[in-house]
């Protein structure tokens, strides 16, 4: 008898966090409904019982530790189990959230074994196959307040493949295996043939002589059976010898069309990388130009000087990384300027051509294959993200610190501008319009810019 689908409910208001969390759970054999806010949740809740919930925190309306307080506080709906599905961290978050009924926090960049292992603790799956690292984070209670303990990190394992011991090994194994049928056959027919032998010759009584049957009496089918059995073995070996030679061909060209797909990825990838740069350098140039007109300023330096900018890969933190590094070194040279205004750092979106991922989410499509292939053209990372989570914590940190060690002189602004503002302008969609021609412009629109205003 099979066993009933589980259920699960995903409550987010990011399309493609949805997207993405839900096909992760698919692969289990979950069957997911989806609610893109707290309130269609609990009208949700009125008619299903799901068995496990994954909710997200921020939300318009009702927030998700409301949600949570409000599905516990309903009798009918108090026992089913409820995992925030958050990008909010800490210890205090998690006390918070486990005080008001739920299971535990999941953190929106979630890999595919912590949702496995989420699953086995809500008991949604039938067995637990890993159990050496938890997906939870541990919460314990010290002086009255609850206290994270990180999981212990695993040792690092190697990542790359090597195809020809893998190849080599299946050709071994099959060979093996085409042996051990030569042999299996050969004995199978080899017992029929002594049988029959023995049921052909007539029963001697104890007391008689045994005499030498006449050659006319011997059976004359043995050595033509014999001689099919030999024949069949070796139609045998020949055709599993021709089975293997088949799969190494196969393997090699396999070898072969991934080598070249990473060629062609490696040089699109130079291609996007000189483009941006030629980019780049125009925008200086053409700036530079312009900023002798436009005068200077007090503090020495031109109000109308150009912007620096930097361009950001897909799916990271627009306000951290290198341009942590432009940043510290353009509030140095401020500083030993006596530099009074305004540093304007803005980040700027780019819309990518992207595939679904069932592993890593939305990823930037093969350079090679058709714009109009493509799932979503658009960022989701950047969609997904709050206020607070464009940046990095050493980033917010530089900035307060430049404010209180100029005593107000020069203050830092931070401001997102979507993606209206281009850098560069998007190729006209055709049928020949290749994802990588796209993702060149768009890897130029995704940027961050500084920008400086002196004080009147």
């Amino acid at each position: 008898m099979a066993m009933a689908r589980k259920r699960a409910l995903v409550v987010d208001d990011s399309k493609s966090a949805r997207v993405i969390l839900s096909r992760m759970l698919e692969k289990y054999d979950i069957e997911v409904d989806m609610a893109e806010s707290a309130e269609q949740s609990i009208e949700y809740l009125k008619n299903n019982r799901p068995d496990a919930i994954f909710m997200d925190h921020l939300m318009p309306g009702m927030d998700g530790l409301q949600a949570v307080q409000a599905i516990k506080g309903n009798p009918q709906t108090a026992m089913i189990p409820i995992m925030m599905y958050t990008s909010q961290e800490g210890e205090l978050y998690v006390g918070q959230a486990r005080a008001l009924g739920a299971m535990g926090v999941l953190p929106k960049q979630v890999r595919p074994v912590d949702v496995s292992k989420v699953l086995y603790e809500l008991h949604l799956l039938p067995d637990r196959r890993d159990m050496n690292e938890p997906a939870l984070l541990p919460v314990e209670i010290e002086g009255g307040a609850p206290v994270e303990r990180a999981p212990q990190p695993k040792p690092a394992s190697a990542t790359s493949i090597d195809w020809g011991r893998r190849v080599e090994a299946a050709v071994k194994d099959q060979a093996v295996d085409i042996r051990r049928f030569i042999v299996a056959s050969l004995d199978s027919f080899a017992g029929r043939i002594v049988s029959d032998v023995r049921e052909s010759l007539p029963i001697i009584p104890a007391n008689e002589s045994i005499a030498p049957p006449p050659k006319s009496a011997q059976p004359n089918w043995v050595w033509p059976v014999a001689t099919l059995a030999g024949v069949l073995a070796a139609a045998a070996f020949a055709a599993g010898w021709m089975l293997v030679r088949n799969d190494l061909a196969h393997s090699r060209e396999e070898m072969a069309t991934l080598a070249n797909s990473n060629a062609e990825l490696t040089r699109a990838r130079a291609d996007l990388s000189g483009a941006v740069k030629d980019l780049t350098a125009a925008l200086t140039a053409a700036n530079a130009a312009a900023a002798p007109a436009a005068g200077t300023s007090g503090s020495g330096l031109s109000p109308a000087a150009p912007p620096r900018i930097e361009t950001v890969p897909y799916g990271e933190i627009p306000f951290d990384r290198t341009r942590l590094d432009v940043l510290r070194d353009m509030l140095s040279k401020l500083e030993a300027q006596g530099f009074r205004g305004v540093l304007k750092v803005t980040n700027m979106a780019g819309l990518f051509c992207l595939t679904a991922n069932g592993s890593e989410g939305y990823v930037a499509a093969m350079p090679s294959i058709s714009v109009s292939k493509c799932d979503v053209i658009g960022n989701p990372f950047e969609d997904s993200l709050t206020g607070q989570q464009r940046q990095s914590l050493a980033f917010a940190n530089l900035i307060a610190g430049a404010r209180q060690r100029t005593a107000g002189a020069i203050s830092v602004v931070v401001e997102t501008a979507g993606s209206s503002k281009l850098a560069a302008q998007y190729p006209a969609r055709s049928d020949g319009l290749t994802a990588g021609e796209w993702n060149r412009a768009a890897g130029a629109n995704n940027r961050v810019e500084f920008s400086t205003e002196a004080a009147p």
